[in-house]
């Protein structure tokens, strides 16, 4: 008899323990409710912009806009979208506010230590090249790294050209920037010299301020900054399996071009534009 109570208890503890795991499982999580909720900030085209021609969800467009819509496709579910700074997007992963975020990542160590980061992904050119954007009047001032010594140039906060900013050019004046809008604005306006960018980001800054230019001197970037990433809450180790299943798919396809080219044709378009946090809420 006491055997048999010790392996009724002993199902019932496997039972119980299955039932937490299933609990504990991100993606049967997302399934159940039905949704995928990703962060992005939506000031970094091609990558991720607004459409004012559209309204609601329907107006985040851009590389990472698609592949967030295709990944949701691929659990089966709908994509909630939600607007934010860029480094509050990393901040409500860490938080797990929301189950990830695409917003341009490239790989980095710090990142690999506190977030689930996905495979690599391929989007067009954007990570190939870091570079900095300054005033076409000024642009022959800058040809190596010793010409900002003592300069100021702006940086998204939390970003990889802060980094860069940090590493390669140690006797600049960093200057933190939320927003890239606000960045380019800052640089036009001369509160700051320089702007570090994304290339991709850079060119589409300048086809619509024609008054910056991206100065001949740029930094040098490992091959393991050249992709980019999704980032995960750590732990999530479900979800990154999926996620990676669903890059993999994506991957071999080939619809990796053929995504960067819809969004830099609509980042050319009238109504593209890249905001502000609260533009975007």
């Amino acid at each position: 008899m006491k055997k048999t109570i010790c392996v009724l208890l002993a199902l019932v503890m496997m039972v119980s323990l299955g039932a937490v795991a299933f609990a504990d499982n991100e993606v049967d999580a997302i399934k159940k409710a039905g949704v995928l909720t990703v962060a992005l900030s939506p000031d970094f085209s091609p990558m991720e912009f607004v459409d004012s021609t559209k309204e609601g969800q329907d107006a985040y467009v851009g590389f990472d806009v698609t592949l967030a819509k295709n990944i949701a496709a691929y659990l089966g579910v709908d994509l909630e979208i939600q607007a934010m700074s860029f480094d509050a997007c990393q901040t409500a992963v860490a938080m797990d506010a929301v189950d990830m975020s695409i917003s341009g990542y490239s790989w980095t160590e710090a990142r690999a230590e506190n977030f689930e980061l996905s495979d690599y992904y391929y989007a067009g050119e954007n990570e190939t090249e870091q570079v900095l954007l300054v005033r076409a009047a000024d642009a022959e001032k800058y040809t190596k790294a010793e010409d900002f010594n003592g300069v100021t140039v702006g940086a998204q906060n939390a970003s990889l050209q802060q980094m860069f900013v940090e590493t390669q050019l140690p006797d600049a004046k960093l200057q933190v920037i939320g927003e890239i809008g606000v960045g380019v604005m800052e640089l036009q306006s001369g509160n700051i010299e320089a702007m570090a960018v994304a290339i991709g980001n850079g060119k589409q800054i300048i086809a619509n301020n024609p008054d910056l230019v991206i100065c001949d001197w740029q930094f040098e970037v490992d091959e393991a900054y050249e992709a980019n990433v999704i980032m995960m809450h750590k732990g999530d180790t479900a979800l990154l399996e999926v996620v990676n299943a669903a890059l993999a798919e994506f991957y071999e396809s080939g619809v990796y071009g053929e995504w960067y080219q819809e969004a830099l044709d609509i980042a050319a378009s009238e109504g593209a534009i890249e905001v502000s946090v609260e533009d975007a809420a």
